[in-house]
């Protein structure tokens, strides 16, 4: 039994555990161990942000330790799954049995921590929760794990570097992104998108040597070989760029579901368990073999429960609490570091091939991503015409912001060359 000092009433774990959820991003807490009658006892005080500084700084530095976490797991996914994947996994398969262990994950806490605060479900609100999981599990996931098995992990990772501007462009065309022309960084955003869809241009249409990082017994490449892998590219590039789209829609998608149902684990919870449903009833039509669906001690095994504990279940979650804070641009930042890690791992554990074209497209698109975000920084800095409006300020309800109709051109025809 805990002790609140500050409100002077005992507190049950469940009312602890639920009290802690509540205010994991904006206060600290302070346990004070003693014995009294025989018995230990907590007493927990509560101090606000303002009171003090060490609890700021440590909010402030929150959102960035989860993201660089996430990135660190999504690096471990790309390997693990596509190792599955090549031992003749289908990724339908793997899709519905990542969500089923991360529904499994979620729905308890969702249900015992979000109980009282749960908003009623609602028809638009389903609605909205069967297309979230249209586009994250269904979608993105599927086209991405077949993109990944056409060319590569490293490759796959470094598209996923588009990311950034293309919720931007829809940040943009839904309302989320404030634009002026006018400002510097409004520019930046602009130019930033343009040298990210440059550089996936390149990686698309220049492929180049093969750059050895680690010297390896370089085979002989036949004419045949080489026209049947090229053509394999095209098509792996083509479905990581719905991928992206989809992913990308995704993050839009559940920034207005938020507002309407501001409860992380349980939409969560709602996405996995909707998606493994969907993704089942693909992987069904998709996979007549049911033997396809058994499941042994192996990296098949691995794949499901890494992905479905890590990168839906958790990453899901951290997510959902980072967009609502920060906004999706912020979420989509930290994708260069994954592509890093994967590089590094994929040369080491899978001995993939990396090609100068890959190289320079990656650089590029890295470029555009930083000048992306370096604009996004500025954004809250002036008052007098930001009004201290957060990153996109999806959990406001203030009316839709209107952007310039030479800003909605630049971002069509960025969309158009993407």
């Amino acid at each position: 039994m805990f002790y609140d000092v500050a409100n002077h009433k005992r507190l049950g774990l469940k009312k602890l555990l639920h009290l802690l959820h509540n205010n994991a991003l904006g206060l600290c807490f302070e346990m004070v161990i003693y014995k009294k009658g025989g018995c230990e006892c907590g007493s927990w005080r509560r101090e606000t942000m303002e009171g003090s500084a060490l609890c700021g700084m440590i909010n402030k530095v929150k959102p960035y330790i989860a993201i660089v976490s996430l990135q660190f797991g999504y690096a471990g996914m790309y390997i693990i799954s596509l190792v599955s994947l090549k031992h003749g996994m289908s990724n339908f398969i793997l899709t519905t049995y990542r969500h089923l262990v991360a529904t499994i994950l979620i729905a308890p806490f969702a249900f015992l921590l979000e109980r009282k605060i749960r908003p009623r479900m609602t028809l638009p609100i389903f609605l909205r929760i069967l297309l979230l999981g249209i586009l994250e599990p269904v979608l993105d996931q599927n086209l991405y794990y077949l993109g990944m098995k056409h060319t590569n992990a490293t490759y796959s990772s470094a598209f996923v570097n588009m990311l950034p501007a293309v919720t931007f462009i829809l940040a943009m065309i839904f309302r989320l992104e404030k634009i002026n022309l006018n400002k510097v960084r409004s520019l930046a955003k602009i130019i930033g998108t343009a040298i990210t869809v440059a550089g996936a241009m390149v990686m698309t249409l220049y492929k180049g040597p093969i750059v050895d990082f680690i010297k390896s017994g370089g085979g002989e490449h036949h004419g045949t070989t080489t026209e049947a892998a090229d053509k394999h590219w095209v098509t792996g590039t083509i479905m990581l760029l719905g991928s992206i789209l989809s992913w990308a829609s995704y993050f839009i998608l559940q920034s207005f579901t938020l507002k309407k149902y501001p409860a992380e684990l349980s939409l969560t919870a709602w996405i996995c368990f909707v998606g493994m449903i969907e993704d089942g009833i693909v992987a069904l039509i998709m996979v007549r073999d049911l033997s396809a669906w058994k499941v042994g001690w192996d990296s098949r095994l691995l794949a499901a429960a890494y992905s479905g504990i890590v990168c839906s279940g958790i990453a899901y979650y951290v997510q959902g609490v980072v967009i609502r804070e920060r906004g999706p641009v912020f979420l989509t930042s930290f994708s260069p570091l994954c592509m890093i890690i994967t590089a590094a791992l994929g040369t080491i554990v899978l001995a993939e091939k990396v090609h100068l074209g890959s190289i320079l497209g990656a650089i590029i698109i890295v470029s555009g991503l930083y000048t992306v975000v370096w604009g996004k920084s500025k954004d809250g800095k002036d008052p007098e015409t930001d009004e201290k409006i957060k990153e996109l300020p999806i959990t406001s309800n203030a009316t839709s912001i209107n952007v310039d109709e030479s800003i909605q051109g630049a971002a069509n025809s960025v969309t158009r060359g993407t």
